[in-house]
């Protein structure tokens, strides 16, 4: 064979084998990536219609967590690059697509894509406990994106919030910087531990889920078979909150969100899961059914006796908490105005 067609076929086989090398590298770290994924489980909380369906998390796994990536895995996004360089040659092939053609088109959703970014950028900043600026949002997403930016934000802060259970806001409107604030009063935003790390806020909020689910109470073993099906198993570190079982029966119960009790009479001894304090005080059952339909992409009222409860226990916190602020009224008017003797 003549040099120059050598030369070529040989070009030519080591662009194959580079494919097939990525190809063959994503099909290894998808099981991975799925499987530290945090995710929603499909098992029946409520009779047998009313459930906690199937969600894919749009995370990484623990490896992209050091630093921003322009690798993203999400249930979203069926196609990704990595090349540094090749992000404005690559924009000009991608279309924008919410279902992708049959014909195996690498064609993305580039807004989708963009989401992702941002989500990734948020989250790095927050484990690191560095600012969450506007500025460097707007540069993470580009300046041809800029007209998009609030609703690329909404989504990303959206699928941060089902995850993670926080919410992104402005906490410094001159500056324009944001941080992610936990939907209950955890140690440290959320992270229950000292240090940088990742939100715990999400499991909690599941767990609680769980327990007003089941009737306000939830055996421990029912508890740990609905977690396994969200790839979270006690004495297994996962890499967003640490060895869960230590988490919940320590942390969670030392911080009064959760009690930890044996069932009265059980022998050998079983225990279950209650509510806590704090929880009852920090949050409600109103509260936690908003975030499991939005984890659900449904509306609370679609867990209609749930909801039912829960709109009458809202009633009665306002009928406690307004009892409470006459009572203090009454009391303070009293000392303003001694009775004469």
């Amino acid at each position: 064979m003549p040099r120059g067609q050598k030369s070529k076929h040989r070009t030519r086989e080591k662009r194959h084998q580079s494919r097939g090398d990525s190809q063959s590298h994503r099909r290894v770290q998808a099981p991975v990536a799925l499987e530290e994924s945090p995710t929603s489980s499909s098992a029946v909380l409520e009779g047998n219609t009313q459930s906690l369906s199937a969600t894919e998390s749009p995370y990484t796994s623990q490896e992209s967590w050091g630093a921003p990536s322009t690798t993203i895995t999400s249930s979203d996004i069926s196609g990704t690059r990595s090349d540094e360089g090749e992000n404005s040659q690559d924009e000009e092939h991608l279309c924008f697509s919410d279902v992708l053609p049959s014909t195996g088109s690498s064609c993305i959703d580039i807004l989708t894509m963009k989401v992702g970014l941002l989500e990734q950028f948020i989250l790095y900043k927050y484990k690191m406990k560095q600012p969450i600026m506007k500025e460097d949002m707007l540069k993470i997403i580009g300046q041809n994106y800029k007209n998009q930016y609030p609703e690329i934000l909404k989504r990303a802060s959206e699928r941060i919030e089902v995850v993670f259970a926080v919410d992104l806001k402005e906490i410094d409107s001159t500056s324009h910087s944001y941080d992610l604030i936990s939907k209950v009063k955890l140690p440290n935003n959320g992270r229950v531990r000292a240090g940088r790390g990742l939100p715990r806020t999400g499991l909690l909020m599941i767990v609680l889920g769980v327990i007003f689910m089941k009737g306000n109470r939830v055996a421990e073993e029912d508890l740990w078979k609905f977690l396994g099906m969200m790839r979270v198993f006690p004495g297994r570190k996962h890499f967003i909150y640490g060895e869960p079982k230590k988490l919940i029966t320590k942390d969670l119960v030392r911080l009064k969100y959760l009690e930890y009790c044996q069932v009265p009479n059980s022998e050998p001894p079983r225990y279950e899961f209650l509510w806590g304090p704090k929880a009852q005080a920090e949050t409600s059952k109103m509260k936690v059914l908003e975030f499991l339909a939005k984890v659900n992409d449904t509306v609370p009222s679609a867990f209609s006796s749930k909801y039912e409860e829960a709109l009458r226990d809202e009633e009665a916190r306002a009928r406690a908490k307004s009892t409470a602020s006459g009572h203090y009224r009454g009391t303070s008017s009293s000392l303003s105005h001694p009775t004469e003797i």
